[in-house]
């Protein structure tokens, strides 16, 4: 079967122009019958052309004086239709539609001029010029029609809507779950969606850079609605008391959620009337030595940034065992009554000669501090300072009385999913004094996740505004198998380059990857690129025209290409987030990706906040209490060093310690 051969082409040609030959002579002989008189009067009229006008009337062609001029509107169209003219981008569709509606409405409604009362040639010259204009018209945008090409070149220059997908728009919900109201684009229309995380158990990331909204549509969010649905919480609250108050106020409205309600506390370095005591190292959270090893990398880890991609150094590893014995002489010393961060910095500060002496009378530490003793014993002193001067170094920092008041005592345990004893708990910490205080802080949140990641607690939602300000070595375990225990983590960050920086290349990538749920706002450079990737591809429409001299063609193609390229995801405004949601067996999720603006009802929340109360002073604290009691450490810890030398000379076979 052929097609498209010169002699189909021609032989189709030949029969619109037929056609519309046809439609012509209609409109003719339409004129030439409601026009006779006029004809008569120019003499154009003749005996067989009337006798021809008579049969054809009796078709009924002239039964009215619509229906010629309908048959002839029909005909053009029929040839109009067929025809294929050399298509034309400029054309546009105003002026198709004004050829065509006023061709229309001229060639329709000039039957009204009959009813003009003037002289019968005067009449029918102006309806047979009217009515042909009108026609005249018609055929002119009928042909613009046919040469009129659809282009959406040019008009979707940043291919913003070719890049949109569908979202998920139903509301899933749970007793565990985030809902984030939204709206998103779709191809033009802009529609309602939700950001469903269904399963924060498997982690959540927060990025973005400074001023995207990370907090105000996202964290805030996160804190009220667990401590609605009754999680116990721990925060981490970069620029203080933004968290905190949001957290203790949404906990004062919905104490009902709980139970047992649970009890708020605050640690805050720089404001100790409304700070909590605690002890991180509390004698009674650590079961055996690898809690103080943790304890003692935390630390250490946090005061030295450096050191995390230096894991395995000697140099590294020798300090983070000197602080470990300690803590650990501390922890056996009269059952842990001096265990306590405050009297391990004292402690460190002590004779070398003094200090080993009273460390070998602990027996389980002796492995530890063989290499110091030994250095010492041998006169290797360079040595000795380089394993153990960076760590007194870096601890000597710590040494002020706002810091010794807080970790000195206990108002609390870390344990905030007790069944027994809920708390939410929120950690303070100062961006002009982050690398001190986010070092203390560190170790006060390694040992809250010993002990909140277990069986048989309450569901938990620990919560790091700027993560990276503080060290947490195992946050990938946490995240890994926190999930069976009802842990839920969300990690703010800013960038991936930032967490690169403070966590490493390989563990930053591991947190990455790790966390099932990502919600994002601008970012730049590798954390762009790797979130469009992760983001994968969706099937695009591309569009391209080929003009020559004869002929004008499109084509269309279809090609899978980045959701959300890289250049998106580097540009989004604020409040506008990109991101992916994990999903649970029993609450499938199929749309997982979006790219939203995340609605806040700016006047509910700043009405909300102007309601809020202020943190409650919880003690007095006078500058006098807080030096006495960093005298007092001070006192004690030599105490320790007076009483076990003096054990150690008056006890039979302990005398060689002393060598």
């Amino acid at each position: 079967m052929s097609a498209g051969t010169g002699e189909n082409e021609m032989g189709l040609r030949k029969i619109l122009d037929f056609t519309r030959l046809g439609s012509i002579v209609i409109l003719l002989l339409h004129f030439y019958y409601y026009c006779y008189g006029v004809f008569k009067l120019w003499r154009l009229t003749a005996e067989i052309s009337d006798r021809f006008l008579v049969n054809i009337s009796h078709t009924g062609l002239f039964n009215s004086i619509f229906t010629s001029k309908l048959m002839a509107l029909v005909l053009l169209a029929i040839s109009l239709l067929g025809s294929r003219g050399k298509k034309e981008e400029k054309i546009s569709k105003q002026s198709i539609a004004f050829y065509l509606i006023s061709g229309l409405a001229i060639f329709l409604t000039s039957t009204l001029l009959l009813n003009i009362k003037t002289d019968i040639e005067t009449l029918g010259i102006i309806y047979m010029v009217v009515t042909g204009v009108g026609f005249l018209f018609i055929l002119a945008g009928g042909n613009l029609l046919t040469r009129f090409i659809k282009l959406n070149l040019g008009k979707d220059i940043f291919n913003e809507l070719n890049e949109t997908f569908p979202q998920e728009e139903r509301l899933l919900e749970n007793e565990y779950s985030i809902n984030l109201p939204a709206q998103y684009n779709l191809k033009g229309k802009v529609r309602k969606s939700w950001i469903n995380i269904i399963n924060p158990f498997r982690g959540l990331l927060v990025s973005g850079s400074p001023g995207s909204g990370k907090s105000y549509f996202v964290i805030q969010h996160i804190i009220k609605q667990h401590i609605k649905k009754g999680f116990t919480m721990l925060v981490y609250d970069f620029k203080y008391d933004d968290l905190t108050k949001i957290a203790y106020n949404v906990l004062l409205k919905n104490k009902r959620s709980y139970k047992v309600i649970p009890s708020f506390y605050s640690i805050n370095f720089d404001d100790l009337s409304k700070s909590n005591r605690c002890n991180p190292l509390d004698h009674s959270t650590m079961f055996d030595i690898t809690d103080a090893t943790e304890a003692s990398r935390s630390i250490m880890m946090g005061l030295n940034k450096d050191w995390i991609t230096k894991q395995g150094d000697f140099f590294v590893e020798s300090p983070i065992n000197f602080v470990t014995a300690i803590i650990w002489f501390l922890k056996k010393y009269k059952s842990g009554k001096y265990c306590t961060l405050p009297h391990v910095i004292e402690l460190m500060q002590i004779d070398y000669e003094k200090l080993f002496s009273v460390l070998r009378t602990e027996a389980e530490i002796e492995v530890l501090i063989n290499p110091f003793i030994s250095a010492y014993q041998n006169n290797a002193m360079e040595q000795l300072e380089g394993q153990v001067a960076s760590a007194k170094i870096g601890m000597a920092r710590l040494s002020s009385p706002q810091l010794y008041w807080v970790l000195s005592a206990n108002d609390f345990t870390l344990d905030i999913n007790n069944p027994d004893s809920p708390k939410i708990i929120c950690l303070a910490n100062n961006p002009q004094k982050q690398q001190i205080y986010g070092a203390v802080l560190s170790l006060y949140v390694t040992r809250l996740i010993k002990l909140v990641n277990q069986k048989n607690r309450l569901k938990s939602s620990l919560i790091f505004d700027e993560f990276p300000t503080i060290y947490f070595n195992d946050i990938d375990s946490l995240i890994a198998t926190a999930r069976s225990n009802k842990v839920a983590t969300c990690l703010g960050i800013q960038d991936f380059s930032q967490l690169k920086k403070d966590y490493g290349a390989d563990q930053s990538a591991v947190i990455m990857n790790i966390t099932g749920n990502i919600i994002s706002g601008q970012v730049t450079g590798e954390t762009s690129k790797f979130l469009s990737e992760r983001f994968g591809k969706i099937n695009q429409v591309k569009e391209s025209i080929s003009i020559n001299r004869t002929d004008t063609s499109v084509s269309k193609s279809s090609q899978l290409d980045f959701a959300i390229p890289q250049s998106k995801i580097s540009g989004l405004s604020s409040g506008e987030f990109v991101g992916m949601v994990a999903d649970d067996p029993t609450q499938k999720i199929k749309l997982k990706t979006f790219h939203c603006e995340i609605m806040n009802n700016h006047e509910q929340l700043k009405a909300e906040a102007d309601l809020y109360k202020e943190l409650p002073v919880i003690s007095k604290v006078t500058v006098q209490m807080v030096n006495e009691n960093f005298m007092k450490i001070k006192k004690e810890v030599i105490d320790i060093i007076e009483t076990e030398i003096e054990r150690i000379l008056n006890t039979p076979g302990l005398e060689n310690i002393m060598k």
